[in-house]
């Protein structure tokens, strides 16, 4: 398989509300799609999915681009055949093979429960939240995950677990909290929530063990977990009994095969954004699998839509999806062509 052309799209795409998190606001997504083209003519896409300004991650979207114009494009002219893992990694190959990323997984289902992650309110009304809520309730989804900070989190937690007593219900701090936030975050046991996603900064594997000492809920790993390695020493250590796996963390979806294999070895929960992947039989809890309509005031590619509390997991050949061209068009701020050497 050879790889002749690249093209990098970089879009803006609304959301329909603003998305805060303790990280900070998104009002549109930033986002680079990678679309490769064989010498066969067949066309594979890739997302990048840095953002534009390096908070949530040190990598951002300008980085990106770079690194992927003077280190990644080069590497695609020393792919030697079609076992290369450069080559089994890419889109390309599946549609080449005629193949879908889940049946290269090996997964077993077709329809995946969604759940939903819902940010602080701009106002930071409870009451707008509970409206919110309702909604994905209505919806169908099946978990609410509600983004937390010191100062925006008792309070909150407490009004949607009194709203609906038996909801599947956790919190994501995105790093917001300190060690010395134990027992406040232990006070949180009362709600029996599902977890605790990442509470503590993503270095600091022994305060993730100090507080899961100090809290029955769960404590929920994800920006920690960067390769199979550390995914292995945080459970080891006990700093996790969970783990949200986030493909681009740790390298692709190669290692996020990885990281789910190791955690159904041990026993480990794990969930997951990714259709293709949250189909593999160690996810059993919903990750933040959302239908298009969550997020986008129109999505680049043909909507999902949720059915039964759920998404089905695409099944046409490679990722199963493709941008729609005038969308593309339309969302797109940037974009360059780039020839391997």
């Amino acid at each position: 398989m050879t790889i002749e052309l690249i093209r990098l799209h970089r879009l803006n795409i609304p959301l329909v509300r603003p998305f805060r998190t303790s990280f900070g606001t998104e009002v549109v997504r930033d986002v680079i799609l990678v679309e490769a083209v064989s010498s066969d003519g067949i066309h594979g896409w890739g997302e990048c999915v840095t953002m534009s300004w390096p908070g949530y991650s040190y990598e951002y979207s300008d980085t990106a681009i770079d690194v992927i114009t003077r280190h990644l494009l080069p590497a695609l002219s020393e792919i030697s055949d079609d076992n290369d893992p450069l080559a089994v990694r890419s889109d390309v190959w599946l549609r080449q093979q005629s193949m879908s990323l889940a049946a290269y997984f090996g997964a077993g289902r077709s329809h995946v429960p969604s759940g939903v992650s819902v940010g602080i309110p701009t106002s930071e009304s409870v009451v707008e939240l509970l409206d919110e809520v309702e909604g994905y309730i209505d919806a169908g989804y099946r978990r609410i995950k509600l983004k937390i900070e010191p100062g925006w989190d008792r309070e909150p937690v407490a009004a949607v677990r009194g709203r609906w007593p038996d909801i599947p219900l956790q919190t994501d701090a995105n790093q917001a909290y300190l060690r010395s936030d134990a027992a406040h975050l232990a006070s949180f046991d009362e709600f029996g929530l599902l977890l605790h996603e990442q509470p503590l900064h993503e270095e600091d594997l022994y305060g993730h063990v100090l507080l899961s000492e100090a809290c029955a809920t769960p404590i929920c790993l994800d920006e920690s977990i960067h390769s199979v390695a550390s995914a292995d020493s945080a459970i080891h250590f006990g700093a996790t009994s969970i783990i949200n796996i986030k493909p681009a963390r740790g390298g692709g979806y190669i290692t996020a095969q990885e990281i789910h294999d190791l955690c159904l070895s041990r026993g480990i929960p794990v969930c997951a954004a990714n259709l293709a992947l949250a189909a593999l039989p160690g996810f059993t809890l919903p990750g933040d699998t959302s239908a298009s309509n969550r997020y986008y005031k129109v999505d680049v590619t043909e909507p999902f839509v949720l059915q039964d509390g759920g998404l089905s997991v695409p099944t046409g050949p490679g990722i199963g999806v493709d941008p729609i061209p005038e969308v593309l068009a339309d969302l797109t701020v940037w974009s360059q062509e780039l020839r391997p050497a």
